[in-house]
C-alpha cells in the first residue's frame, strides 16, 4: 500500500506487512510515567531560566534530565529488544527489524 491508501488513518502499522509493537500494559504505564516525570522536570528548568537561577544550578539540572532521558530510553531499547525483536525472530523477520533498528541507534547514538 501506498501513503494515500491509507486514507485519513496515519497510524500506518496496519498497513504494512512487519510486526505491530504490541506492549504490556505495565510497560507501556511505567514509560508513560517516567516521561511525564521528565517532562515536569524541564518545565522546573525552564522555571529556572525564567527566574535568573545561577547558571550551574541549571546545568546540574539539565544533567538530571539527560540522565532521565538515557534511563527511559534504555527502557525503551530493553522492552524492543525484549518483545519486537523476538517477534520478529519468530515471525522469520528478523534482518527488516534489525536493520530498523540499527537506523534508529544510528540517529539516537552520537
Amino acid at each position: 500500500m501506498t501513503e494515500t491508501d491509507t486514507h485519513t488513518h496515519t497510524h500506518h502499522h496496519d498497513h504494512k506487512t512487519h510486526h505491530t509493537h504490541v506492549h504490556s500494559e505495565a510497560s507501556l504505564k511505567q514509560i508513560i510515567n517516567r516521561l511525564s516525570r521528565i517532562e515536569g522536570h524541564i518545565r522546573g528548568v525552564k522555571t529556572m531560566v525564567t527566574e535568573s537561577r545561577p547558571c550551574p544550578e541549571v546545568l546540574i539540572q539539565l544533567a538530571a534530565v539527560r540522565g532521565a532521558i538515557d534511563r527511559v530510553s534504555r527502557l525503551i531499547l530493553d522492552e524492543h529488544l525484549g518483545e519486537c525483536v523476538a517477534r520478529a525472530a519468530k515471525e522469520g523477520n528478523i534482518d527488516q527489524e534489525i536493520e530498523e533498528l540499527k537506523a534508529a541507534l544510528d540517529r539516537f547514538l552520537p
